[in-house]
């Protein structure tokens, strides 16, 4: 069993990690830490785990002596302070941003690798660290992973997502609000979000000779959890190819799917999955990609990467269902 640690564990991303595995059959959850309600039953503050957890209590103690890794969930900024408490014999999976970038990728002799098990699943099996994707980057870089692995990128890529609530992470802002968000949606960090860095990065990593521009327009969405991302791009290649070239990449990456309609959030709902559905207009290629902000994109990924880093079978404790109605 590998025995888990969780640090921040009264936001949504904990949450989904907790609900995810108390049901993982090599997990046993040994220590979750909150510094704003050590000491409060888990189920007073993730509700719907009551009946699961119900004897369990949030700690203020990291407990390095039993612990094989730990998941930081403390929120952007915040994971180096909480790096100081913790053994060098742990492994680490980070999911804010504050390691993702390659010049903040060490830091107290640890190195983090970019965990996107579709882009370097056998480097994340050596890994003893990992930074978690973000969730727009996990979208949109799945949606144009097998072009740059094929040297395709030669034109700019325009991108537009749209993002569920609980993408804004648990803390209270304007913009979070039910009375701002209902029957609502915005734009938002129009060219300028943070996970646009994300994605430039690891695109110029994979086609190191792509010099075009990525355009990203994010919109806050009025519905609680899923991202829907529209990628489009110029291209000769025919949509029959591209299709080819699609399946062919993720053939042996169980969680991305392509479909041959097109698709919606609720499919994924709930889930890891990725969907894309991919067409074409004239010259134009437009990639369609699903996922839940949540799950693929936070904590399901970051099983994912857990169960990579272990040595066990990768889909263990995600084969989950979406809730479709």
């Amino acid at each position: 069993m590998v025995e888990v640690g969780i640090i921040g564990g009264t936001g949504y991303t904990a949450g989904e990690l907790i609900r995810l595995m108390i049901h993982h059959p090599k997990v046993n959850i040994r220590n979750i830490v909150s510094r704003s309600s050590p000491g409060t039953y888990l189920h007073l503050i993730h509700s719907d785990l009551l009946g699961d957890v119900n004897n369990i209590k949030f700690s203020n103690e990291i407990k390095n002596d039993e612990l094989d890794i730990i998941f930081l969930c403390s929120g952007h900024g915040r994971s180096k302070k909480e790096l100081f408490n913790i053994s060098d014999k742990i492994k680490v999976i980070d999911l804010s941003q504050d390691f993702r970038m390659i010049e903040n990728s060490t830091f107290k002799k640890r190195n983090f690798i970019y965990g996107l098990p579709e882009l370097q699943k056998n480097i994340i099996r050596q890994s003893d660290n990992i930074a978690n994707p973000g969730c727009f980057a996990t979208s949109i870089i799945l949606s144009i992973l097998p072009l740059a692995k094929n040297n395709l990128l030669k034109k700019n890529i325009h991108i537009s997502a749209i993002t569920g609530s609980t993408g804004s992470g648990k803390e209270h802002s304007e913009t979070s609000h039910f009375s701002w968000r209902n029957n609502n949606i915005s734009a938002y960090k129009i060219f300028t979000h943070q996970h646009l860095c994300e994605i430039e990065q690891i695109i110029n990593k994979v086609q190191n000779n792509f010099v075009s521009k990525i355009y990203f327009v994010p919109y806050r969405g009025n519905f609680t959890r899923g991202i829907i991302s529209t990628t489009y791009t110029e291209t000769d290649i025919s949509l029959e190819d591209n299709n080819t070239i699609y399946k062919k990449y993720y053939n042996d990456h169980p969680f991305v799917h392509i479909s041959d309609i097109n698709v919606d959030v609720k499919q994924v709902v709930n889930t890891n999955k990725c969907i894309l559905y991919i067409t074409k207009e004239k010259n134009k290629l437009i990639i369609i990609s699903i996922i839940d902000n949540l799950i693929k994109g936070a904590s399901g990924q970051a099983i994912q990467n857990m169960n990579l880093m272990f040595n066990i079978e990768e889909t263990c404790g995600l084969i989950l269902k979406s809730i479709r109605f």
